[in-house]
Parts: C-alpha cells; structure tokens; sequence
C-alpha cells in the first residue's frame, strides 16, 4: 500500500471522522480503500460524488453510496439544548473536531461553523439535549466539501495531538506516583 495512495484517497474524504463507513475515521478508511479492503461506496457525508472520485483514482466501476452505511444528504450540525444539559461533559472526548466547547458542570454549546456533522456527540449524552439538524438544505457541490475537509481534517488532527498529550501527560503522573504505591 504506497503512501502517496493513500493521501490522495484521504484528500477526497470529507473529513468527518463520523466512522459510518465502518472505519475510525477517514484516514483509516481511506488505507481500508488503497489495500483493496474496503469498497468505494462507503462515505455517506461524501456522496456519490466522492464514491465516483475515489473510483476514478482507484481504477474501479463507479459505484452510489450503499445504503447499509446510510445516506447522502446536507451537511449537519448539533444542536444543544442548553435548557436541558447537565454539564457532564461526556460530549466534549466525543467530538473529533473539538466543536463543543464547556466545562464539566457548565453548560455546553457547539460552534455550527466547525462541527462535521458526524453524530459522535449523540450517544453519550445522558440526557439526550443533542440534536442534529440540516446545516444546508442541499448536499454541498464537491468543491464545497472538498475546501471544508481541509479545515475538518486540521481540527481532527489538532483533536488528536491534544488527545495524545493528556494521555502521555497523565501515564507520566501515574508512572510517577507508581514506585510510592504500598510503600510504608
């Protein structure tokens, strides 16, 4: 599997890290594609017009987005009722764009413009104050998607070195305190 392929697949992803097509996220689905593992029409948020992208790079028969991964339409956004969220913040790990902001035991809000629409945040709402709505009444012309990607695709991964961070910042506080464990 050449790197290079696996870019450039990743370049005509949408960058919604929503893992419908079965996948972690874009980039895993898009290495999925380049070894021949998974097929093209598995990118519901890209469309048809990223199933007929990704089969033309890939050499293979165009093919409509399967419903079995959902379907094509608008871009979404969620919405938070803030009336009813109970600050629990369960939201905020889920987000792989980092388009919810607030603090455990404060109320939480999404900023429309940088959410992917990905439904992440839904399931471990508590109170299910989440909802999603149509951000656009159409699905966006692909060069539309394509200029929006680049911008999901800097947030995820801005999302994950922050998430690596604290992982490698809290083993270091557990490594450090595990020699004074059980000591007299």
């Amino acid at each position: 599997m050449s790197a290079a392929l696996v870019d450039r697949l990743d370049q005509l992803l949408p960058q919604t890290q929503c893992t419908r097509c079965g996948y972690a996220g874009c980039r895993p689905y898009a290495e999925a594609l380049a070894a021949g593992a998974a097929g093209i029409d598995q990118c519901p948020p890209g469309g048809d017009a990223t199933a007929a992208a990704l089969a033309a790079l890939l050499g293979r028969a165009p093919q409509p987005v399967n419903p079995a991964y959902g379907a094509e339409g608008p871009p979404r956004v969620a919405v938070i009722d803030e009336a009813v969220c109970i600050g629990c913040a369960k939201c905020l790990p889920a987000c792989p764009v980092d388009a919810i902001v607030g603090a455990r035991r404060q109320l939480h809000t999404v900023i429309a413009a940088e959410c992917s629409g990905c439904d992440l945040c839904l399931p471990p709402c508590p109170v299910d104050c989440i909802t999603m709505v149509d951000a656009a009444p159409v699905p966006l012309p692909l060069a539309t998607l394509r200029a929006r990607a680049g911008r999901l695709r800097s947030r995820f991964l801005a999302h994950e070195a922050r998430a690596a961070a604290r992982a490698a910042e809290r083993a270091a506080r557990l490594g450090a305190r595990a020699p004074g464990r059980g000591a007299p």
